[in-house]
């Protein structure tokens, strides 16, 4: 695969010119305020370097899920805002996605000017599955930037995604790989073609299937495959036990029983768990066996004798990935779990294992429990896209921007 990255452009040039910049800003807002930065935070090396060598730097993010119509309450501009204290610079923020607004102010940019467009899921042409639909934003994005442009994907979050501002228009610009995703891009390559071993992984959150097919194409690849969260329930039910009214999956039974049959040395589950009376940050808690789940009550972590099974299994490994919480982190009462299995992860870090939290929830989990990001080798800003890398899919957002495949 051949990529050009940020440092290419920056050799050929940029003053002067515009810069259409793809970014995950697709940041938690609880009532309009920001409660985790970090993609943010993640994204400004990039926009920043661009800036500082003069271009004028249109950025494109997405909020939440507006299906395809403005929505007051998922308008980019805290992000705006935020993006200005972390640049120590004024974002513009233009009024619209494509419009009148964003196209006044793309004519009234001046070198090192940033201007945020607004949530670009406004648009419905940005998902749209028709092609000449999707064509049609892209070519109006690439309007703003003019001629002379160029397009920076560096929305690893998104690459997974064929929509106009991640694939349509890195077919229309000169086009690069930014700061994040080139670094995703190796990170997870190490993952899936060098990795040293013991290989664990530790995988949570609530959904079996939502995990399935990683489950499926890294079990007969690791030493060790942890699971825990939501969706170790249905893993115990499969193993015949009762899980009270945990989180279960009944339809993944059956999958899960062939899982653990094929994978018996691998697969590790909780073998001791937190239990509650309601799903609540004050509900009545307990430490169970799993199998003495009671019935009427539901696990929400992973007890500590499964963190002690669990860390001894992980401070061993070489190369370690993890992706999902333990339990329901953001109740004081069900953080023990995800924390035990962090701090773990990070004591194989210290012993020079390479080791990669594979975003979403459990960065969300790292930066709203205290632990040092600098514990980890790398925290990724990109979960599904993460997910679906070491799944072996094709990442179009990745894959667009090789310039062999095209001949070029």
């Amino acid at each position: 695969m051949t990529v050009k990255t940020l440092a290419d452009l920056l050799a050929e040039g940029v003053e002067g010119r515009g810069v259409l910049v793809r970014s995950d800003l697709n940041v938690p807002l609880d009532n309009g305020v920001i409660t985790d930065p970090g993609r943010i935070i993640a994204s400004v090396p990039t926009i920043r370097a661009l800036v500082e060598a003069g271009a004028r730097v249109i950025v494109t993010a997405h909020l939440g899920r507006p299906e395809g119509a403005p929505d007051p309450a998922l308008s980019l501009a805290p992000v705006a805002a935020r993006l200005s204290e972390e640049l120590g610079r004024n974002v513009q923020l233009a009024g619209d996605v494509v419009g009148q607004d964003a196209l006044a102010r793309s004519e009234g940019l001046t070198d090192g000017d940033v201007l945020l467009l607004e949530n670009i899921r406004f648009d419905p042409r940005e998902t749209s599955k028709d092609d000449s639909e999707r064509a049609k934003l892209a070519a109006a994005l690439v309007d703003l930037v003019g001629d002379d442009g160029a397009f920076v994907s560096d929305g690893f979050g998104v690459v997974h995604r064929k929509q106009a501002s991640v694939y349509d228009v890195a077919k229309l610009l000169p086009h690069y790989a930014g700061t994040l995703v080139a670094a995703e891009a190796e990170v997870l390559a190490k993952l899936t073609e060098t990795t040293d071993r013991p290989y664990a992984v530790v995988l949570g959150g609530s959904k079996v299937s939502d995990k399935l097919a990683v489950i499926e194409a890294l079990a007969p690849k690791v030493d060790t495959l942890v699971i825990g969260g939501g969706m170790c329930f249905t893993f115990l039910a499969a193993e015949g036990l009762s899980v009270g009214s945990s989180l279960l999956q009944e339809e993944m039974i059956d999958t899960c029983k062939r899982l653990l049959d094929r994978y018996a040395d691998v697969i590790h589950l909780p073998r001791d768990i937190v239990v509650a009376d309601s799903f609540s940050a004050d509900a009545q808690a307990k430490v169970v066996p799993a199998h003495e789940i009671p019935d009427g009550w539901m696990g929400l972590d992973i007890g500590p004798e499964s963190v002690d099974r669990f860390a001894v299994l992980l401070t061993q490994a070489r190369t370690l990935f993890w992706n999902g919480p333990m339990g329901v982190f953001e109740f004081e009462k069900f953080a023990a779990g995800t924390r035990g299995v962090a701090e773990a992860i990070a004591a194989a870090t210290d012993k020079g294992a390479f080791t990669v939290v594979g975003g979403g929830d459990s960065a969300a989990a790292v930066r709203a429990l205290g632990l040092p990001e600098d514990g980890f080798s790398h925290i990724s800003t990109g979960g599904g896209a993460s997910l679906e890398y070491l799944e072996g899919k094709e990442l179009p957002g990745i894959s667009v921007l090789d310039d062999a495949a095209e001949g070029v």
